[in-house]
């Protein structure tokens, strides 16, 4: 099973959040945070945090990229129970039990996403509030054969041609 960790390229995720996430610890979409948000909440670093933060499941801060990696089952495990337990501190669901369900379905929207994709894929989000609600999109970087430090060294991962 895939799931992703945190990576980041330079020190940009800890200026523009305001909470950024550890390198390394899991991560999942964590669009339900921005379930009742309106336009009035987005600006500054909130937009950046609703506009392309993953959210990171050990300490709850956002980051910009994220790479895939393979998940074990025990670590799965926890990864729902701190999801679940957030819940009950964060949103006031009534117990890490009565939260589980709803945790492990948004863990495994994030295995969903990565476990077609290679090792080492980054992956970015992106969101826009429409009248629906969030809508989000995913974006999948391959790994090059050149290793992911030369996608700091070279700059907007944009700009680069995508080869396979």
């Amino acid at each position: 099973m895939m799931l992703a960790r945190a990576i980041h390229f330079d020190e940009s995720d800890m200026n523009v959040f305001h909470s950024p996430a550890r390198t390394g610890e899991w991560c999942i979409s964590g669009g339900f945070e921005f379930s009742n948000w309106s336009e009035g909440d987005l600006t500054g670093k909130a937009r950046q945090a609703f506009s392309n933060g993953w959210l990171g499941v050990e300490t709850f801060g956002r980051v910009t990229f994220v790479a895939v990696t393979q998940i074990e089952p025990a670590e799965f495990e926890a990864l729902k129970v701190a999801v679940a337990e957030h819940f009950v501190q964060m949103y006031g669901a009534p117990s890490v039990g009565d939260a589980l369900q709803v945790a492990e379905d948004e863990v495994l929207h994030m295995v969903e996403l990565c476990d077609n994709q290679d090792a080492n894929t980054l992956l970015s989000v992106a969101r826009e509030l429409t009248d629906a609600g969030v809508k989000e999109s995913f974006r999948m970087i391959e790994p090059r054969d050149a290793g992911l430090d030369q996608f700091a060294i070279h700059g907007s991962l944009d700009d680069e041609p995508h080869s396979h």
